[in-house]
């Protein structure tokens, strides 16, 4: 299902005067408006509705309107929530059927999170990729807690993302691209058979995220849960420099957010109505887009940055929240993530068998 303009879009948009051009003859104009709208109308939704685990359709949306990507067919919006589907559906099997018996579970979750890294290795999608890493990683984690809040937080998670697929609709719907603009590079698909590059690979991330998902999970360590998360994501392309890089952009992006949060915090603590947050994060997300769909070397921030901003702002609505604590605990568990992943793949690539040059 694609949203195209009509025939007449050229003629209506050479009928425009100065900036107004913008919204059907500029791409980068069109994104930073569609990325606002959509953002904006997701919180609405969210806050306003308030489901369980509301606040995480406006975090995939905030993530997924931030890249530049075509406007989602309806053959790729049906894939998309049957991945999410399948993605959480394979971490509830691991907590209800295996996590009861861990000389079982320990070993199926080193198999696990093998297949998950060599999918993405060999150009799986990488919302799949993602689904079953959050599912096989959090899911027992919880579980290992309260089964129930495994299965809520599951249904949660499945039904966020189905509606953020929804959204991702309605807002090229509403902000579609204008014709004739640049076109994305083609993907280079899945590769199929077995790939010795991607199953190294594969055993390198799984070797780093297995120790510290294991001495969590056996420790019910779940405050902790988000170190284990980011070394989990930083640990995607099990490459030392890569790695390290992942982790400092993160960070960074932390530190941009939790600025902005601060600010957005408080100027909502002395107006507190829905509709002026609303207003609010209209205009927010208009300056994040604006950075996010820039040329400027700090744009790589700022979609990251500002999905910290939704988390700190969002974890902080709590009666006993404390957006500082919020804020300090996620830089240190990030710096945490970082300081294990680099670490394990420099001992990694250090005794790692090499091939003989010939």
């Amino acid at each position: 299902m694609c949203f195209p303009l009509s025939t007449d879009a050229t003629a209506l948009n050479s009928n425009f005067p100065g900036k107004l051009r913008f919204w059907i003859g500029d791409q980068r104009q069109t994104r930073i408006v569609r990325y606002a709208i959509g953002v904006t109308l997701s919180v609405a939704i969210a806050f306003g509705v308030d489901w369980p685990l509301a606040f995480l359709m406006p975090v995939l949306t905030a993530v997924v309107l931030a890249m530049p990507l075509p406007s989602p067919t309806l053959k790729s919006a049906l894939k998309n929530m049957l991945q999410t589907l399948v993605g959480f559906s394979v971490g509830a099997i691991y907590t209800i059927f295996l996590l009861p018996y861990p000389l079982i579970y320990l070993p199926m979750l080193g198999l696990g999170l093998f297949h998950i890294y060599y999918l993405v290795n060999r150009g799986a999608s990488f919302w799949l990729v993602l689904m079953l890493l959050l599912s096989v990683l959090i899911l027992p984690m919880l579980g290992n807690t309260a089964e129930g809040l495994a299965l809520e937080l599951a249904l949660g998670f499945i039904g966020s993302g189905w509606l953020t697929v929804g959204m991702i609709i309605l807002a090229h719907t509403l902000v579609p691209d204008p014709p004739g603009g640049p076109g994305l590079p083609a993907r280079p698909g899945f590769q199929r058979g077995y790939s010795a590059p991607a199953a190294h690979a594969a055993l390198k991330s799984t070797i780093v995220v297995l120790p510290i998902a294991s001495l969590f999970l056996i420790l019910n360590m779940s405050g902790l849960i988000l170190i284990m998360v980011f070394a989990a994501i930083f640990t995607l392309q099990p490459d030392l420099s890569k790695g390290r890089d992942a982790g400092m952009n993160s960070l960074i992006s932390t530190l941009i957010g939790g600025f902005a949060a601060y600010v957005f915090y408080y100027i909502i603590v002395a107006v507190p109505e829905f509709h002026f947050l609303i207003a609010l994060m209209l205009l927010t997300t208009l300056l994040f887009g604006r950075q996010a769909f820039s040329s400027s070397p700090t744009a790589k921030y700022a979609g990251s940055a500002f999905v910290a901003l939704l988390v700190l702002f969002n974890g902080s609505l709590g009666d006993d929240a404390s957006f500082t604590s919020n804020f300090i605990m996620r830089v240190v568990f990030i710096s945490f993530a970082v300081l294990y992943v680099v670490s394990a793949l420099r001992v990694i690539e250090r005794y790692w068998p090499q091939k003989q040059a010939v």
